[in-house]
């Protein structure tokens, strides 16, 4: 186990041609991140799920994400930008979408749910570029809380968000509840330790 600022370090030396699919696959299944490192990072709100910044580079951010049992994201993708997480603490499942058809002209669009999986200790994962529409849910079957580490390569602040049943999607902006350990949002939070 390594500590998340020697991760964060560590990453960060990989040149940027070498920032790829298994590259950083690899160095995520090498390096798993102690969860007691998180704790300046650890904010969690039975309101939403958090985005807690935990490091910043024109290259990538790094993202500690807290969710409750029981919450989930939006259906979403991540505007073209390559995503891979793994897990802190707990377990999450992802739900993959087939984007079937769109309209930006009316923001109408269809998905069908396809592969879906578990992200556990030991087992990071990239989201499909192939089919980056997605969503990430801790079930209350997991009974416990999760903590995911996501690199997103490049930094962005909004994506699209989809509405499966209404067959629409808008562009959402970004907000961290938390940037480098301080927190920037107006939710109520608990600050937690694992």
């Amino acid at each position: 186990m390594v500590e998340i600022g020697a991760f964060a370090a560590g990453l960060s030396t990989i040149p940027e041609e070498r920032f790829t699919h298994q590259e950083v696959l690899d160095y995520m299944r090498e390096h798993p991140v102690s969860a007691t490192s998180l704790r300046p990072y650890l904010y969690f709100s039975t309101e939403h799920y958090t985005r807690n910044l935990v490091h910043h580079t024109p290259l990538f951010d790094l993202i500690a994400i807290c969710w409750e049992s029981g919450q989930r994201s939006a259906i979403h993708n991540h505007t073209n930008q390559r995503c891979w997480m793994a897990i802190a603490y707990g377990r999450v499942q992802v739900q993959n979408f087939r984007l079937i058809g769109q309209d930006v002209s009316t923001c109408f669009c269809e998905l069908a749910p396809t592969t879906h999986y578990i992200i556990e200790a030991g087992k990071p994962a990239e989201v499909d570029p192939e089919e980056p529409i997605h969503l990430v849910t801790n079930p209350t079957s997991f009974g416990s809380r999760a903590v995911t580490l996501h690199i997103y390569s490049r930094p962005f602040d909004e994506c699209e968000v989809y509405d499966l049943k209404g067959k629409r999607y808008e562009t959402v902006k970004l907000s961290n509840t938390s940037e480098f350990g301080i927190l920037k949002s107006e939710l109520k939070v608990e600050k937690a330790e694992l």
